[in-house]
């Protein structure tokens, strides 16, 4: 069978609808604010050292104060170093049933594997990952072990606009789920149901051309 994209993936968890409609689409990159989003994952110790006014004109999703309080803490781990060094940039990864691209691999040694990393645009959840981030990771990560043929049991989700990264560990659930929707994405030749989720819906960029109304649009007809 064909490799499916592990962006496909996280889309299909998002929406399976959503993901018919990127598939339309000729342009299925991240918009420019998630670009600049993400580039703040390759200037931590810079961002660690400016001022308050300096961080206010950055694409931050917390106050500065907050954000300097979140590096601060990510600086004490055992993986700062790596993280803002890491061993591969936008890295390829191509498994036996997903490839995708791990936009750091943190290097590993004899006792411990390479750490994939999604670098994430967004804001994360009270606790752990949101769903489309961990399928990701997951894919990621299988993708990893499949090319160097060891065991890679953990990714990382990284939120830099937050300065939180987040572990995703590849358990039996996680990786059912991660099998559940790669026949999902293959088996997807029209638009599936759509979803009756007015939180989804509403940000949704492609809700347009899927025809859904959402609450407040019913709202205003009346309906």
């Amino acid at each position: 069978m064909s490799r499916v994209a592990a962006s496909d993936l996280g889309r299909a968890a998002y929406c399976p609808r959503q993901l018919y409609y990127a598939r339309q689409s000729d342009d299925r990159g991240p918009p420019a604010d998630v670009r600049a989003r993400r580039e703040l994952a390759f200037r931590y110790p810079e961002l660690r050292d400016a001022t308050r006014a300096d961080l206010a004109d950055r694409p931050l999703a917390v106050p500065p104060e907050e954000y300097r309080e979140n590096l601060d803490a990510l600086a004490a781990g055992d993986r700062w170093d790596r993280l803002v060094d890491p061993a591969v940039r936008d890295a390829t990864l191509t498994g036996q049933d997903c490839r995708g691209v791990a936009h750091k691999l943190l290097a590993g040694d004899a006792n411990e594997p390479p750490i994939p990393v999604l670098v994430s645009g967004g804001v994360p959840p009270p606790e752990g990952v949101w769903e489309p981030h961990s399928v990701r990771a997951v894919a990621l990560a299988k993708a990893l072990a499949w090319e160097r043929e060891r065991e890679v049991p953990r990714a990382l989700v990284e939120y830099p606009a937050v300065g939180v990264v987040r572990r995703v560990r590849l358990t039996t659930r996680k990786k059912a789920r991660y099998r559940e929707l790669l026949r999902t994405v293959r088996s997807l030749d029209g638009p599936p149901p759509r979803l009756d989720d007015d939180a989804k819906c509403e940000s949704c960029e492609y809700r347009a051309d899927c025809g859904v109304r959402t609450r407040s649009l019913r709202s205003l007809l009346g309906r």
